[in-house]
């Protein structure tokens, strides 16, 4: 599976990970704008450099493929990074500097996790202290992550559960609510949580302690 690290301009501690385990992880790397200044700092060569750069306009040597936007436009530059990686044939994106900052971009990174879902395209947001991804209809397994919440929310109207086991709370033939979050800060007590969905789109968020 082809894989995509992106580089957005949201908070992003560059001490949290290596510029060699970025480049092993994956086989195209993209810095959305701003993003690029977070490579720069980490020694770290990006592949494509897209956005409108509205937000990192110091002069930067960089000798790669640059797609340059307008700031007038419906995508975030994030959403373009994404939509970029994914026709070039990318099928698992790991999104760095998606939190924290600005608000909104952080909840439309929220919703470009569904967008690259709705595309075939598995996606994770990681930072320093969380990791954000979504599980559809199916069963899924989470290995045990030491000092780390393991939250789960209905991100459709509505999640039907059919069984979350390996954990502190369980849930078995559980309608998980939108309006109600019943699943933030549980906790995996076994080697793995398993999570079983019947219906709708739930949002997994494992927290730093």
């Amino acid at each position: 599976m082809k894989t995509c690290i992106i580089i957005a301009g949201g908070d992003f501690d560059i001490s949290s990970v290596s510029a060699e385990k970025l480049k092993s992880e994956a086989e195209l790397i993209i810095c959305a704008d701003r993003g690029l200044k977070y490579a720069d700092e980490m020694g770290l060569v990006p592949d494509i450099l897209i956005g409108d750069f509205d937000s990192y306009i110091d002069e930067v040597h960089f000798d790669g493929e640059i797609i340059r936007t307008v700031p007038e436009k419906d995508d975030t530059d994030t959403i373009m990074a994404v939509r970029l990686a994914i026709s070039r044939g990318v099928r698992r994106i790991i999104l760095y500097g998606a939190l924290g900052g600005r608000f909104d971009h952080s909840i439309a990174n929220i919703q470009t996790l569904l967008f690259a879902s709705e595309q075939g395209c598995e996606m994770t947001i990681a930072d320093s202290s969380d990791i954000i991804s979504l599980q559809g209809e199916g069963t899924a397994e989470y290995p045990c992550k030491e000092g780390y919440y393991f939250s789960v929310f209905a991100l459709s109207e509505s999640v039907f559960i059919k069984e979350l086991s390996g954990v502190k709370y369980p849930l078995e033939n559980y309608t998980m609510k939108q309006s109600f979050p019943i699943g933030v800060s549980n906790e995996i007590t076994s080697e793995k949580a398993v999570l079983a969905i019947k219906e709708g789109t739930a949002l997994i968020v494992r927290s730093k302690m």
